[in-house]
């Protein structure tokens, strides 16, 4: 049981894979017909049959065949793809155990499509003026700067006020500033900032790349690249090498960063638990950086499939994102011997297979069959292996094997790049595979070039995405808000390795990754987008108006609800005009602090000032002014708590909010006033929020939302309440 009271490692692109809720756009010839899909939820039996499809077709059809009409019968989950009238697609839309029947969509190319999918397209009104002005710092691997994502025509010189400096490496008026902390003295590469890793280039191009034609990964997910804030200018820190990242270096990057001069830092790193905020130098340079205006957007974590509790960033002061999906995933198949077709998970840039190749495995005979780290090339070479567990690729690739198809018991949400062609797939396609092999006298199989799909579900949370609660302080939730983070296309160093294989040869200059360090940059984007127009805004009001216009998402695909995907997923255009925010100073977070029980002595070590503690005894860490509201109760005790909270007016002078307010049935959510009136912009108004139910038993749950409403703004306060949890 985990009951709620290091070393730094970067976030990278962990192992994570595809549950194929998948529905895959198809386009149709047939003038009389369109092509719909139909959803139907949950994946069929392990007895796969297309009949039962092929049935419900001939229930609806008229003048048409179900086999003419039916263009695929998913296997992965139970779904088809048919050419239907409009008639037809109501009387289908009708059957029981259909959920949803839309007609395919033709996907446009576009490469960082979680843009397109955030509606913040690239015509999106800007204040160039400001933009221009605007410094992000990258606090990663490093940056490829002659990348074309960081070109500078056009742009003039850097801001006056920067400070900062190039050390080893050409900089320009794109990217103004870089440089590199080594503590390790790693020698692997050039004491440089250049990037021979790919994972800073990446998030760097995601914040602030120029708009880049015509990119792609070897033809998938082609179109255009482009950041949120193309014309704001770049500050790199490269901090993490291949021995890795040192918490020394950390805070010199921060230590440096505010000194020069940036304006918002973005930084995807982190460690796989949360720490002590006085032990976490990422918790201490982005206290410093809040003292000066200078917000901090970090990543969650990507130790979701542990479970709850895994969220490694979680100092209120800090914006903390959660990785989402967009509408478009990648997936490869496999065509076995006797015509099955497997759905998998890999972004596999290989071309299809010409011809099949014997199929095999190795092992006592029993499932799982044996892993593939080792394997013998006389009995590998020329052929296809089946591998009882995920890896690198590196083991069939050094035996000389055409292709590899691992087993994952994980969730299979997104898609990794392998160095030769290979899937990922399910214990129960591998049983099927296995069975295969071990009944055909000659096993054969051929592995496809990947494919984009539609995901009509998006978005989802992806499942390495870390939980929270906060396991500092568990009152304040954590991560803060979702963002896309699954199989984003940016920029890339053409030094790194392509693939999850350190030695993979292939040099790409655009690469497709997942995990929240892909989340983090679009949040900063985002705020570097806010701040271009709202510039006096504080570090906590750019938070708020993120988090209070996030668009809600499905709780019913998040059994972790908010602890999954903080206030929901970011919706740029609409926080430029929040309406209200819950803004909060250095002095609110030191009451925090010191509600916590932290004694002055200790605070001020992380302050740096003198600061003090008041005596009032009845505050918690609920009473800091947040702009989402959590609460812990201990398993059996009745639910029992109090926000208190101010919002500000940044929207019309004369307005007046009224709350709504939506509950779990099992608590009740009382709030006073429940009407809240502004004389003048920036004026502000306090609230009281208070929460109660019945006992709550272990692994226990429950969500609730608090939204002010003037007519014209929605500004919306997640509440979660929630027990101790079993691991």
């Amino acid at each position: 049981m985990a009951v709620l009271n290091s070393s730094t490692q970067i976030l990278f692109s962990l192992p994570v894979l595809i549950s194929f809720s998948l529905l895959i756009s198809i386009a149709s010839a047939d003038e009389e017909r369109k092509v719909y899909i139909v959803y139907m939820g949950d994946s069929p039996s392990s007895d796969y049959s297309a009949q039962p499809h092929h049935n419900l077709l001939n229930q609806v059809l008229e003048g048409l065949s179900s086999t003419k009409s039916l263009i695929h019968s998913y296997r992965s989950f139970n779904g088809l793809a048919a050419r239907l009238t409009a008639k037809e697609k109501e009387r289908i839309a009708g059957t029981k155990g259909v959920v949803s029947v839309f007609p395919s969509k033709n996907l446009q190319p576009s490469t960082t499509r979680s843009w397109d999918f955030l509606s913040f397209p690239e015509s999106v009104k800007r204040n160039l003026p400001l933009e221009r002005d605007i410094i992000v710092g990258v606090i990663d691997t490093g940056i490829w700067p002659e990348s074309a994502s960081f070109r500078d025509e056009g742009f003039g010189p850097p801001p006056r006020r920067w400070k900062g400096a190039c050390e080893n490496l050409k900089c320009n008026n794109k990217i103004i500033g870089a440089r590199y902390f080594n503590s390790y003295n790693d020698t692997t590469h050039e004491a440089s900032p250049r990037d021979y890793d790919g994972h800073g280039t990446h998030t760097a191009s995601t914040v602030a790349g120029r708009s880049v034609r015509n990119v792609s990964l070897y033809g998938l997910a082609g179109g255009m690249a482009r950041g949120a804030v193309p014309s704001a200018r770049l500050a790199v820190y490269k901090v993490c090498w291949p021995a890795g990242c040192a918490g020394e270096d950390l805070l010199a990057a921060f230590d440096h960063a505010i000194a020069d001069g940036v304006d918002i830092i973005s930084i995807s790193i982190g460690s796989e638990r949360a720490s002590d905020y006085f032990e976490d130098p990422i918790a201490i340079g982005a206290f410093h950086a809040m003292k000066k205006g200078i917000l901090t957007s970090a990543s969650g974590g990507n130790e979701g499939r542990s479970g709850r509790g895994t969220v490694g960033n979680v100092a209120p002061w800090m914006l903390v994102s959660a990785a989402s999906s967009i509408d478009r995933r990648i997936i490869d198949t496999l065509v076995s011997g006797d015509r099955r077709t497997i759905v998998g998970a890999s972004i596999n840039t290989f071309p299809t297979q010409k011809k099949s190749y014997p199929f095999v495995y190795f092992g006592n005979g029993t499932f799982p069959p044996s892993n593939c780290t080792q394997l013998d090339k006389n009995l590998v070479k020329g052929k296809i292996v089946l591998c009882g567990s995920p890896s690198d690729g590196s083991g069939p690739l050094l035996a000389g094997a055409e292709g590899a198809v691992m087993l994952d018991k994980r969730i299979l949400d997104s898609s990794r790049t392998f160095p030769l062609p290979a899937l990922l797939v399910g214990y129960s396609e591998g049983k099927k595979l296995m069975e295969y092999i071990r009944k055909a006298k000659n096993p054969v199989a051929n592995i496809h070039k990947s494919k984009t799909v539609f995901d009509s579900k998006a978005p989802v949370v992806a499942s390495f995405s870390s939980r929270g609660p906060n396991m500092i302080t568990p009152n304040i939730l954590k991560p803060d808000i979702s963002a896309p983070g699954v199989e984003i296309l940016a920029a890339w160093s053409p030094e790194a390795s392509m693939s999850i294989y350190p030695n993979d040869t292939r040099s790409v200059m655009y690469n497709i990754i997942s995990g929240t360090s892909m989340a983090c940059p679009h949040v900063t984007g985002a705020a570097a987008f806010l701040k271009s127009f709202h510039p006096e805004w504080s570090p906590a009001a750019i938070m708020s108006a993120l988090m209070t216009t996030a668009t809600p998402m499905n709780p019913s695909l998040h059994r972790d609800a908010e602890l999954a995907y903080g206030a929901g997923q970011l919706n740029p255009i609409k926080a430029l005009d929040p309406g209200l925010v819950y803004d909060a100073s250095e002095k609110d977070y030191v009451q925090m602090l010191c509600d916590e029980g932290y004694n002055a002595s200790t605070i001020r070590l992380i302050t740096g000032d003198n600061s003090s503690c008041s005596g009032d005894s009845t505050r918690s860490a609920s009473d800091l002014n947040y702009p989402s509201m959590a609460l812990y109760v201990k398993p059996d005790e009745q639910v029992r708590g109090k926000f208190s909270r101010t919002v500000t007016n940044v929207g019309d002078a004369n307005s007046t909010y009224k709350a709504v307010i939506k509950t779990d049935p099992n608590i009740i959510v009382s709030l006073s006033p429940t009407v809240l009136s502004f004389k003048r912009r920036y004026g502000k108004q306090q609230f009281m929020v208070r929460v109660s139910g019945g006992p709550s038993a272990l692994n226990s749950l429950a969500s609730a939302a608090i939204t002010w409403s003037d007519g014209k703004h929605s500004v919306r306060s997640p509440i979660s309440i929630f027990t101790d949890f079993t691991v």
